[in-house]
């Protein structure tokens, strides 16, 4: 029996919560802030801010990121088969909102490199760490697709605080 089973064979039924809902949870739930990042097969970079990134096992190192549908950048990376995590600190703020705001032309605006080992690009003025991965799987749920990533290399190009979102708002801790 599935979990799924056990929920329908108790005779209770359930039903989502409203978007807006879902949000107001969420948005009291802090996480760290990060740029998913990718080339596609022609070599130009396609990246959005991402929150929905999570560690998944240590052997073999993994980690999953959550992209919406339709996301040009999720297209890219599925075509691609790689992506790079760039682990935002406190000072790059300014990129997350840029990167989160769908500007078309938002690589013009920062400073980035990709070497031919790397899996995306790797924005070297606003990442504390940078892992590059290639795709192992993707689940579609929802509006969304969890890709799962296999971790082959970590950079840390700056030290710093790491860059938090919650409460809607921006913060970070000092780094003890």
């Amino acid at each position: 029996m599935t979990v799924t089973d056990s929920i329908v064979d108790s005779g209770r039924t359930a039903t989502a919560v409203a978007p807006a809902q879902f949000r107001s949870l969420m948005s009291t739930f802090p996480s760290g802030v990060t740029i998913v990042s990718t080339l596609d097969i022609g070599g130009q970079p396609w990246g959005m801010t991402c929150s929905s990134v999570c560690s998944v096992a240590v052997e073999p190192a993994t980690l999953l990121v959550c992209l919406r549908e339709g996301s040009p950048t999720l297209a890219a990376m599925l075509r691609s088969s790689t992506f790079a995590v760039n682990l935002l600190h406190a000072r790059a703020k300014a990129s997350a909102e840029l990167f989160a705001s769908g500007t078309p032309e938002r690589f013009d605006m920062v400073r980035w490199t990709a070497d031919p080992q790397a899996a995306g690009p790797h924005l070297v003025d606003d990442a504390h760490a940078i892992a590059d991965c290639r795709i192992s799987r993707t689940v579609s749920t929802g509006d969304h697709t969890v890709v799962f990533g296999e971790v082959f290399r970590v950079e840390h190009p700056a030290e710093g605080s790491p860059l938090l979102y919650g409460l809607r708002e921006y913060s970070s801790w000092s780094v003890a």
